[in-house]
């Protein structure tokens, strides 16, 4: 019988899938005599070789020949496998493959730093460019499928179990039987379970995957070592993330939004495929949970109306003592929400005027005390962090402290120092933007203004304009609102410049 492992690695016996047939036939005594050109064709894993010449193949009273250099026969010459040349030959195997393991490694992440694509098959929606392969173009028809779930998703408020049953109805091909449509030799590990129907888990890696607004991300799986070739996720940290690689199927602004609705609270009952207008949008100021959604019906002479309403979840479903019901009806929900948008709207009109006034002036005042305040406060903080991080080695040293406390508290007092640094970072980051003064194309107010004209709410303008909205108890609504931080900013700007604005203003009239 002839056993071969083609294009698999030596270093692991557990993934030849010949290798381990040859072991079954071993064990079953229909082998007794092994013989292979080198020793390097039946192992490149040191320990490997050492248990199965000496252990497994004696066990079994099998005699082994390797024909190269060292020349191997068991039958004839037992001894040789007790000697120095065999295990130093299996050595230099094994660090053999560790140095091509090391050097592969090496290039392909050259290659992953520099941005270019090293994987055997391009992300769903996308493939190789003929002309470089390290380089990713749309292919059309799977791009406007991605397209479609992640408009389906944000702007029809289809909920991820709906994108699966309405894809599923539409029969269009999952990502992996669509590669093999298209001629490629795709498998994965999972496809004995595959039923060749869209899965939450597929949805899910579409609606995150960076790779559909132009950022080449790699590195999300490694092996653990040459020899082991099982995969772990490692750290993001530790990922190989590059900007504007390719062309984007998704924009910017259509992939945070789907982000944000990701982190709501948009469960469907089984027979819905479309989550409600405010799912994830409404809470309860009291307890902080979130509003569920109730059917009141009434039969009338014309016939048997219902109309939704959202309460407390901690009154409804937990427990009527811990919180009350802060009751209100869709309609009601709707309108104020609306007329609050309006009404902002409306105000973000008036600031962009007078900041366009104020960028008339011959002076414009641009810096923020704010976050110059915030940023000096960052900076004491991190002071301190480092100064009392410098200070644990000496109490680790004269015994104040032990080994393992010293250790715990420097790895606690480093992440917030890493914290507290990004913090600063950001703000650096926000302070040189401020800086450069706001002008009437500040993102703020471009946001609200597109939508100047809006007479009715979808689930994209909800998560485009609106954190949370909250039901008080006595019918009032308070709705919190994106952008707090950079409309604080441009109060602030409006505030620092009006005095020489009217000053001005007087001065001409």
């Amino acid at each position: 019988m002839i056993f071969q492992d083609d294009g698999q690695s030596g270093t692991t016996d557990y993934e030849r899938i010949d290798f381990q047939r040859m072991i079954r036939d071993i064990e079953t005594g229909k082998v007794d005599c092994i013989i292979c050109k080198t020793l390097a064709r039946a192992f490149r894993n040191y320990s490997d070789q050492g248990y199965f010449l000496e252990r497994i193949f004696p066990l079994y009273n099998v005699h082994f020949i390797s024909i190269g250099d060292p020349a191997i026969d068991t039958y004839i010459n037992p001894e040789v496998i007790q000697g120095l040349e065999v295990p130093m030959t299996g050595l230099l195997n094994d660090r053999y493959a560790a140095r091509i393991s090391n050097d592969v490694r090496r290039t392909l992440n050259t290659k992953r730093r520099n941005g270019e694509f090293i994987g055997s098959f391009a992300p769903y929606g996308y493939k190789k460019n003929p002309e470089n392969k390290n380089h990713l173009i749309i292919d059309e028809e799977a791009a406007q499928v991605v397209h479609n779930i992640y408009h389906w998703f944000v702007y029809d408020g289809m909920s991820k179990a709906g994108l699966v049953k309405h894809l599923n109805e539409l029969g269009v091909p999952i990502p992996s039987q669509y590669k093999r449509q298209k001629g490629f030799n795709h498998r994965t590990p999972n496809d004995t379970k595959n039923d060749g129907m869209w899965a939450l888990g597929t949805i899910h890696r579409i609606l995150t995957n960076e790779m559909y607004i132009g950022t080449m991300v790699q590195g999300q799986q490694r092996v653990v070592s040459y020899k082991i070739h099982d995969k772990i996720t490692p750290p993001e940290e530790e990922w190989f993330v590059v900007e504007n690689t390719h062309e984007p199927i998704i924009k910017k602004s259509l992939f945070k939004k789907a982000q944000s609705l990701q982190k709501r609270d948009t469960r469907t009952t089984p027979d819905e495929k479309n989550v409600h207008l405010f799912s994830g949008f409404l809470h309860c100021p009291d307890c902080g949970m979130g509003m569920t959604r109730k059917i009141k019906r009434h039969q009338r002479k014309t016939g048997l109306k219902e109309y939704a309403y959202y309460v407390c979840s901690t009154y409804a479903i937990k427990h009527k003592g811990k919180c009350t019901l802060h009751s209100m009806n869709v309609e009601d929900i709707t309108e104020v929400v609306l007329r609050a948008i309006q009404t902002q709207i409306v105000l973000v009109d008036d600031m962009t005027i007078i900041v366009q006034e104020i960028n008339k002036q011959p002076i414009v005042r641009t810096k923020s005390k704010q976050l110059e305040q915030l940023y000096k406060v960052k900076q004491q903080e991190l002071e301190k962090i480092t100064a009392v991080t410098d200070n644990l080695y000496m109490d680790w040293k004269t015994g104040d402290i032990t080994k393992a406390e010293y250790s715990w508290m420097k790895a606690k007092f480093e992440q917030k120092m890493n914290e507290v640094t990004q913090v600063i970072a950001n703000l650096e980051t926000e302070m040189a933007t401020v800086q450069k003064g706001i002008g009437v194309n500040h993102s703020y107010l471009q946001t609200f203004l597109k939508h100047k004209n809006i007479q009715a709410l979808d689930r994209g303008l909800l998560v485009e304009l609106i954190d949370t909205i909250y039901i008080h108890e006595n019918k009032e609504m308070t709705i919190q609102f994106n952008f707090a931080d950079q409309h604080q900013h441009m109060l602030e700007f409006i505030q620092q410049n009006k005095k020489p604005f009217m000053t001005m203003k007087n001065q001409v009239m």
